[in-house]
């Protein structure tokens, strides 16, 4: 369930960013509407719902609403949240496993009732279960659950749970869901291998200004013209957003042997999958990139905003702070 949760929410969210800039005011109309008709056959799926999980983990909710609530909540917090409605991960994670939980308390309850506890517990269990496998915090939701009850009994199977929990969710979902929805707004954090890297040779050293971009709506013919005689065999595409892809040489004059020379060259790139680096990491890195994209040029751009360019590396600037080659861009 919480890699559930987790996919469902990502691709929910990513389907509305690719919407039309346009229709920004509409999709949330349209998350509110569906969220709203849930509602207004089963209440108990509006709101953070902590009255209900109290219900759940008190043993006084059915297991038919139960199980219901499970796929009514998790539809409505990815649809709202991926909208651009009110929405969050923290209270849904609690409510939805405090649902699960019961459940499957309930379900084990009325199977081998002298070997299993009240379905209560389960829900407890749950809760701390599907916050672990969403958030990828295990020993918090420990702490948390043992804050909240004062119990020493729960501990033990809260801990299994929790840690077969988080080796699921790690496996079918490496990218933790925090980390992920950075992604989706173009912010880019530093990681344990920048941190590691600090120190040694970075892209604000070699970098410098980028002074040929091309536009998106460009065709290929018209771009080819442009750049044809420049010094660079790749150059940043941009549009309204900012920077959204690279553009080589090879690629121009291969798309006007194929005969697509009007094609845009918005149509070249990937907006949200591009090559590219930040300034606080390593060179390596970038010859990396490099050789990975088969570009000799990449473009810098800010970890807040993956479209904000600011500035450009190519692979004669990295020789050149080696001390390897001539200096000056290429």
């Amino acid at each position: 369930m919480s890699v559930a949760f987790t996919k469902l929410l990502l691709r929910t969210r990513e389907r509305f960013l690719r919407f039309p800039k346009k229709t920004l005011w509409f999709q949330p109309v349209a998350g509110g509407l569906l969220v709203g008709l849930m509602g207004w056959f089963v209440p108990q799926v509006l709101g953070v719902g902590y009255g209900y999980v109290g219900e759940a983990l008190n043993g006084r909710m059915a297991l038919q609403l139960m199980a219901l609530l499970v796929v009514l909540k998790l539809l409505a917090v990815t649809t709202s949240y991926g909208s651009g409605n009110a929405g969050g991960i923290f209270g849904p994670s609690l409510f939805i496993g405090a649902m699960l939980g019961g459940t499957v308390g309930s379900i084990a309850h009325q199977l081998m009732p002298g070997y299993t506890a009240t379905p209560g517990a389960y829900a407890l269990v749950g809760m701390g279960t599907a916050f672990a496998g969403i958030v990828r915090a295990p020993m918090t939701s420990v702490l948390m659950i043992f804050e909240t009850t004062r119990d020493y009994a729960v501990i033990v199977p809260l801990m299994i749970s929790n840690l077969v929990s988080f080796f699921i969710s790690a496996r079918l979902q490496r990218q933790p869901i925090y980390e992920a929805l950075a992604l989706q707004d173009g912010i880019h954090l530093p990681s344990a291998e920048t941190r590691q890297r600090h120190g040694k040779r970075q892209v604000i050293q070699a970098m410098h200004a980028a002074t040929e971009v091309l536009s998106a709506q460009m065709a290929v013919r018209e771009a080819f013209e442009q750049v044809h005689c420049s010094q660079f065999r790749a150059w940043p595409v941009t549009d309204r957003r900012g920077v959204v892809g690279v553009i080589s040489l090879a690629t121009l004059e291969r798309e006007l042997a194929e005969g697509a020379a009007a094609k845009q060259l918005g149509e070249l790139v990937d907006a949200y999958a591009f090559p590219h680096v930040h300034t606080d990491q390593s060179l390596d890195l970038v010859l990396e990139r490099m050789g990975t994209a088969r570009l000799e040029l990449l473009p810098v751009v800010s970890r807040a905003d993956m479209h904000k360019l600011e500035g450009i590396v190519t692979l004669r600037d990295v020789l050149g702070s080696y001390g390897v080659g001539p200096h000056g861009p290429l």
